[in-house]
């Protein structure tokens, strides 16, 4: 485009100089050797540009035959190239096909044609071409003479790591990868393989520097590299947990701000709160991760959170979860927990077969049939529960690649993946429903059998006080042995009146009341233990 403006141009300005010329004529003469030469002005201009333009042309045509031999020369060999390029193509979109007759065809096709120091990718084609073979040992190789060349040192090193991974020398594929991270940090595979393989060695430090470098180069997406760098420093928490509290602490609560989702960063965070004695300040964590989030193992710690603490006191807390996060399941089912240990036994059935019908899963069921237990001791109905539980899904569980964990690691024991574990459902076969897709809990309620008549003798027994219940014999003591001759009980009385309203709203602000505002040595709290006693509580199940 520019030769032909240039030309446009050079024409333009020989037409203005000829016309310039025209408008100012005039006569040239010129003496030589004796002569008189006289011509016009535009004649002499005319013959003087010509001469010019003819020069011009000897020598174009002079430097044209000089360079022919070479040009003929780059001619065959641009030919060559484009012949070898096009079989270097056609054997990449071969080896991509799995087609390895005709990947090592072209790949010889294209080592006649172009030279190997030309042009790194016939390596590349030999390289595949070798693993659709079988031919794994000569693919290694060709790695590393890719590695060992800095126009495709990091493919060479990622096929090297690929190679290693499918050998399981999981050494040396962290040694690949390590080096390709450090030569190329914007490599996102080199970086998250390092990641893995330093997260499995429990090399927390060194992974979050990684993770910042990294962070910095903008590999991965600022969403996901915050989700792993509060994994890892949750990992890091639950590991100075025992011998360093406080710094377990910092790391969790960073962990938080980065995901303020993250369920076992707040029970690390309200652990180390609780054991430095900052009870509400644990207690405010895990209520703000449950408001959003409820889980049985926040609910777990809030519960149990001060030691010494009487069944009634965790009743209160579980009805303080409940009213935090209503209408769900796993609220419901603190509560009945914390019932049953409170020995308010229509509570918690209440409770939990509320839950069950939201979402019915088999410690529910177990629940209902621990509650079953405590109140009638009716085998029969206790049966019945329990095969509703075998009916039932199972329950959620940190599970990653198929393995499930009683408490949730940073890693995955099977492929070692960073942030693998997840609070889902494991896959089971022998989990059943019914046609809608849920066991029907109204049906089970329905066909619950009658109590038998030797077990009504349970529902008539006299209270028991706080001190008897120290010395309490297990309910299967409890039950009477059938005998020949027949055996009346009289019915207890109802001695108690019932609460009235001024009680009842007295009791509804206990329970909205914050928890864990008195330190256990506080004096209400020795003297309300000393009423009580030393409740016993238990689960059957």
């Amino acid at each position: 485009m520019v030769r032909i403006l240039f030309f446009i141009l050079l024409v333009l300005a020989l037409a203005l100089g000829f016309a310039w010329l025209a408008d100012r004529p005039g006569e040239l003469s010129l003496i030589w050797q004796g002569q008189l030469i006289e011509m016009s002005l535009m004649r002499a201009a005319t013959i003087l540009i010509s001469l010019f333009a003819a020069i011009l042309i000897v020598v174009w045509l002079i430097r044209t035959l000089w360079l022919s031999p070479h040009t003929v020369t780059r001619y065959f060999r641009a030919r060559k190239r484009d012949r070898g390029y096009q079989a270097l193509s056609t054997g990449l979109i071969a080896a991509g096909a799995g087609d390895a007759t005709l990947a090592r065809k072209m790949a010889a096709r294209t080592r006649g044609l172009i030279s190997a120091d030309q042009e790194p990718l016939i390596h590349l084609l030999e390289a595949q071409t070798a693993l659709i073979e079988g031919k794994y040992d000569d693919a290694r190789k060709k790695f590393e003479v890719m590695a060992d060349d800095p126009e495709t040192r990091e493919l060479g090193l990622r096929g090297l790591y690929l190679e290693a991974k499918r050998l399981g020398a999981n050494e040396a594929a962290r040694q690949y990868a390590e080096r390709a991270a450090e030569k190329a940090p914007h490599l996102s595979w080199a970086t998250l393989a390092t990641l893995d393989q330093r997260s499995q060695a429990g090399q927390w430090d060194e992974a979050i520097r990684l993770l910042d470098q990294s962070r910095t180069a903008n590999v991965l997406d600022k969403k996901e590299a915050n989700r792993k760098k509060a994994v890892l420093l949750t990992a890091r928490a639950t590991g100075k947990l025992e011998a360093d509290p406080k710094a377990a602490r910092d790391d969790a609560l960073a962990a938080l701000k980065l995901d303020d989702r993250l369920v076992p960063a707040a029970l690390v965070a309200a652990k180390a709160l609780f054991r430095e004695d900052n009870l509400r300040k644990g207690a405010s964590v895990l209520e703000r991760i449950w408001k959003q989030d409820p889980h049985p193992e926040l609910a777990r710690l809030y519960v149990r959170a001060r030691g010494g603490d009487s069944a009634v006191d965790r009743l209160k807390r579980a009805k303080r979860l409940e009213t935090l996060r209503g209408n769900n399941a796993v609220s419901l089912t603190t509560v009945a927990e914390a019932a049953l240990e409170a020995r308010e036994l229509a509570l918690a059935r209440t409770k939990a077969e509320a839950a069950a019908r939201l979402a019915p899963s088999e410690s529910i069921f177990l629940l209902i049939a621990d509650i079953e237990e405590a109140d009638t001791g009716d085998e029969g109905r206790i049966r019945h529960w329990m095969a509703q539980a075998l009916r039932s899904p199972r329950d959620p569980a940190w599970t990653a690649d198929g393995v499930t964990s009683p408490t949730w690691l940073p890693v995955s024991p099977v492929s070692g993946r960073l942030d693998a574990f997840e609070w889902k459902e494991p896959p089971s076969p022998l989990a059943g429903t019914t046609e809608e897709g849920r066991v029907s809990v109204d049906e089970a309620i329905r066909s619950l059998p009658p109590v038998a008549p030797e077990q009504q003798v349970l529902v008539r027994e006299a209270p028991v006080t706080p001190k008897a219940e120290e010395s309490r014999p297990v309910l299967e003591a409890e039950r009477p042995i059938p005998t020949p001759t027949p055996i009346t009980v009289p019915e207890r009385k109802e001695s108690a009146a019932p609460p009235s309203k001024s009680e009842e709203n007295v009791a509804e602000d206990e329970e909205a009341a914050p928890f864990f505002g008195r330190p256990p040595d506080d004096p209400g709290v020795r003297d309300r233990a000393v009423e009580d006693g030393n409740k016993a509580s238990f689960r059957l199940f």
